[in-house]
């Protein structure tokens, strides 16, 4: 990935950390989601911050770590033992790591460093559950209860930064993006030109619109959360 990121984004994921209280679930969906969540990451680890990372897309890209680390004049391998990775392959492995082995890994975290708060990166949570030789009737049940899981989690204090890839809307099983796109508690589409990467606000708890969202630039858009719902789901076609 050859496109620098820009400083408003920084920005945007400052005013995320330091908000106060800390926004318990935020969803980044467009293009490029599996490099920006990598230099996310690697922002965060350089920011002192221990992450625990979910990849059910299998984008994680380390090399944006280390590209956020020569930035900043640390050391690629200082920037990633901060960063604690799980892949899934399956949506059963991506359910039972949003689950248990989540709620494990945190444990253990909290035990290594109970001053510090870990923020875990979902990456493509719902990319697994599109696999078809999974049964339909197993998916939205097995969703749910994933889904209900990291609502625990958050509710007792977790931060989740959820980066979901674009789906077909053609799919039969768009409705999962449309239960995703209502799970968290602000939206952020993520669009790519030749710039960089581009902000836009898609949803946000209604009185902290105006408050929390002050990058209106170039980079950054707000939409009312009335905008949001009236331009229905959020889909767009892979290309």
């Amino acid at each position: 990935m050859d496109w620098p990121i820009k400083s408003s984004f920084d920005e945007t994921l400052s005013q995320l950390v330091l908000m106060r209280p800390f926004p318990q679930k935020v969803l980044f969906w467009g293009d490029g989601v599996g490099g920006i969540s990598s230099y996310v990451a690697g922002w965060m680890a350089g920011q002192g911050m221990d992450i625990i990372l979910l990849d059910g897309a299998n984008r994680f890209d380390p090399y944006m770590v280390s590209f956020f680390a020569r930035t900043i004049s640390v050391s690629p391998e200082t920037l990633l033992k901060k960063i604690r990775i799980a892949r899934a392959f399956t949506s059963y492995q991506m359910a039972a790591l949003m689950g248990e082995k989540l709620s494990s890994l945190l444990k253990k975290e909290k035990a290594i460093s109970a001053r510090l708060r870990t923020w875990v990166i979902l990456l493509g949570p719902i990319t697994t559950f599109l696999d078809e030789d999974v049964p339909e009737k197993e998916v939205r049940p097995l969703f749910e209860r994933a889904l209900k899981k990291v609502e625990g989690m958050a509710a007792d204090g977790v931060p989740f930064l959820i980066f979901q890839p674009p789906i077909n809307s053609h799919s039969k099983r768009s409705y999962l993006m449309r239960r995703l796109f209502k799970f968290p508690d602000r939206v952020w589409k993520i669009e790519i030109d030749d710039q960089g990467p581009k902000m836009i606000l898609e949803k946000e708890p209604v009185q902290n619109i105006s408050e929390n969202c002050k990058l209106q630039n170039e980079n950054c858009k707000v939409v009312s959360l009335s905008q949001a719902e009236s331009a229905g789901p959020p889909f767009s076609v892979n290309r």
